[in-house]
């Protein structure tokens, strides 16, 4: 099954390996986060969550709240 998790981006819900809140996480964390050469985020937005999958990083506008609920109705 398939996630949207903002913009034109979907995952696969077997490829996600976490979905983070981002107020929720340290600054150290969100700069590793932000260094990693497989990251994706949308433009212009306000991000609320970090999707983690196999294969990158997502920085989503979508709250982690939602994105679960929608992980959560695919099973």
């Amino acid at each position: 099954m398939l996630i949207h998790i903002g913009g034109d981006i979907v995952v696969k819900t077997k490829e996600v390996i976490t979905i983070l809140d981002i107020n929720h996480i340290n600054r150290n964390t969100k700069n590793n986060y932000y260094s990693q050469e497989q990251m994706e985020t949308l433009n212009n937005v306000d991000i609320k969550s970090i999707v983690i999958t196999n294969d990158k990083v997502y920085f989503s506008p979508i709250s982690s709240l939602t994105l679960k609920k929608r992980a959560d109705n695919q099973i």
